[in-house]
């Protein structure tokens, strides 16, 4: 009973921790009610079109949460992600953690419809991805969180600084934590974010290295149980097609929990990047899996209260930049695109097919 105790104080105060690190509303301008006088069933009419999406590709879930991420890890929620190349404008989807890995396009679109038919000129791009992926969250059984809104949208995007800000499925820890340190995101944001691979696919070719080649050694990496390397391997043929695709996490791919941290602790985690946060000799993320494996309630916790952290990173807000009418294309600049809206199919797609 005295143990009881003493585990539900850690975990009251550890998520006290967490939410009082959070640098919520008042700084980025942000509210949950943003839209209650201007769209009020915003949250409605997104969560329709992603629900019925979800029926029949229900990889779509994971692959709006990582969306989010690609549009905030590096530069700030702004929607930059989601434009196309034009004559003025080097499109984000083209930068290498970018291609071919991001899917979902065409349903951030189609709500953007279902938004402006409502509420014309209102919503931004934004704040339909920060929607999308509480709603993709909550809709694959994982925790709900009070979405903090007012994002506009970027007139611009960066290709460069996708490329190199990104973090890769590569990354060893230190890299890692450095990345996200660079966005003001801590060791337990780290842990809790990469917890989202609960759910999803991932390319071969994101972590064929491990399986044949390991840091150019000739050999597997040693921190990948020697059952789930097999199993792996038939997946994923030494010199075979690189788009196939397998599940992030091997036991319950489709459903939001804390089964990925677990599957950390017995050496299956599918990326070098996943298996980094348990198998580092010293880690300091070691004991956040673990505590996250025996506790989903703490993983849930500290899940939501990341995702707002770094739902407020560089937005812009009040009078920066705008609410985009259709989100591939800066406003007036649709019939500037050098290359349509790519086709986007389950062959194509990576490590976010989340």
């Amino acid at each position: 009973m005295r143990s009881f105790h003493v585990r539900l104080f850690c975990f009251v105060v550890m998520t006290m921790l967490m939410l009082g690190a959070l640098p919520f509303s008042s700084d980025a301008q942000l509210d949950p009610s943003f839209y209650k006088n201007t769209c009020a069933n915003v949250h409605s009419i997104v969560r329709e079109v992603i629900r019925n999406v979800s029926k029949s590709d229900p990889r779509m879930l994971g692959s709006l949460i990582y969306y989010y991420y690609y549009c905030c890890l590096w530069q700030g929620c702004d929607a930059s992600i989601l434009l196309n190349s034009t004559s003025t404008i080097v499109s984000e989807q083209g930068a290498g953690p970018n291609n071919n890995s991001i899917r979902g396009l065409d349903v951030v679109n189609n709500i953007k419809t279902a938004v402006e038919n409502a509420c014309p000129g209102v919503v931004s791009c934004a704040d339909i991805l920060a929607l999308a992926a509480e709603i993709s969250s909550v809709l694959a059984h994982g925790p709900d969180w009070k979405v903090p809104l007012g994002r506009r949208d970027s007139l611009t995007a960066n290709f460069t600084l996708a490329n190199q800000k990104l973090p890769a499925p590569n990354f060893n820890l230190s890299q890692l934590i450095s990345t996200f340190a660079n966005q003001s995101l801590n060791i337990t944001d780290l842990v809790a974010l990469s917890g989202a691979h609960t759910i999803g696919r991932a390319q071969c070719r994101f972590f064929s290295s491990r399986l044949y080649n390991f840091s150019n050694t000739g050999n597997p990496d040693p921190t990948l149980n020697t059952t789930y390397l097999q199993t792996l391997r038939s997946i994923c043929p030494n010199g075979g097609a690189g788009n196939t695709l397998t599940n992030l996490d091997l036991t319950t791919p489709d459903t939001f929990d804390n089964k990925y941290f677990s599957n950390l602790q017995s050496l299956n985690g599918l990326l070098q990047s996943d298996q980094e946060l348990f198998s580092t000799v010293g880690a300091s993320t070691l004991s956040i899996v673990n505590s996250f494996s025996s506790n989903q309630t703490l993983f849930f916790e500290a899940f939501k209260a990341s995702m707002i952290k770094m739902g407020n990173i560089g937005v812009l807000t009040g009078s920066q930049g705008e609410i985009r009418k259709q989100c591939n294309f800066v406003n007036g600049n649709s019939g500037l695109a050098t290359f349509a809206t790519r086709v986007e199919s389950s062959e194509e797609q990576g490590v976010s097919s989340a």
